[in-house]
């Protein structure tokens, strides 16, 4: 199912590889994985991560 995602790096990671996150987005679910090891993946709801990036501001 993953590589059916549209994934995309966050803005912090740069072109030099090293740590790099990407996100996908469903209407129910959030995937992260990091791209230097595309599986396996962490899966949460929009709610918790919406929850977890407010505790980063």
């Amino acid at each position: 199912m993953s590589a059916d995602l549209d994934w995309f790096k966050s803005s912090y990671s740069s072109g030099q590889g090293g740590e790099c996150l990407e996100v996908a987005r469903t209407p129910t679910t959030i995937h992260l994985r990091d791209s230097k090891t595309p599986t396996p993946t962490v899966q949460v709801t929009p709610t918790t991560w919406t929850a977890f990036l407010n505790t980063l501001r």
